[in-house]
């Protein structure tokens, strides 16, 4: 197995899974909470990077590969390139604030389809981590985006949801004629 300062790299042991796309309920249902820190976590949290990383995303939350538990990972930069690699579970969005942002976003549920949605510059999230150590991670730019995104999947909220009008026909639209599409 591959090291990075004696770590493993995230997502070298795990397996990839099958993405749930738009329409798949799983994506508009709150998250249950994770009450099991044992392995089987540990290997969910590999498994995420190894398909976000196959997907080629920058955050992937668990309802994405239909487990409805709050947790998500994330290998993201920010508006200055400094990356931001690791996972949330349990996470809390506890801020979201500053300049609100429309900007081109995607997901890896809506292969393909970006549309400009509003979010906020700044944002923070609380959680743990798969020990169940506490976790705050601040972020600004496309992290604070990214942050935002994953913790509405966890709420059961894909980013279509918060477009409105001609935005959100054409996504929805574009969504139904994908080869993928279902927007049930």
């Amino acid at each position: 197995m591959a090291a990075m300062r004696n770590r493993p790299i995230p997502g070298s042991s795990g397996l990839v899974r099958a993405m749930s796309l738009l329409g798949d309920p799983v994506l508009h249902s709150a998250c249950d909470p994770v009450t099991d820190f044992g392995p089987s976590l540990a290997q969910l949290v590999e498994d995420m990077y190894a398909t976000m990383y196959e997907a080629q995303g920058v955050g992937l939350a668990a309802n994405q590969i239909g487990v409805p538990l709050r947790v998500f990972v994330y290998d993201c930069p920010d508006d200055e390139d400094v990356r931001h690699l690791g996972h949330l579970v349990n996470p809390t969005l506890v801020e979201a604030d500053g300049i609100s942002m429309r900007g081109p976003e995607g997901c890896l549920s809506l292969p393909g389809i970006e549309a400009g949605t509003p979010r906020f510059d700044h944002a923070v999230v609380e959680g743990v981590t798969v020990e169940g150590e506490p976790v705050r991670i601040s972020g600004t730019g496309f992290f604070a985006r990214c942050l935002q995104h994953e913790c509405d999947h966890l709420d059961g909220t894909v980013y279509t949801d918060r477009l409105t009008g001609l935005r959100r026909a054409r996504a929805l639209r574009a969504a139904r004629r994908a080869p993928w599409g279902r927007t049930g």
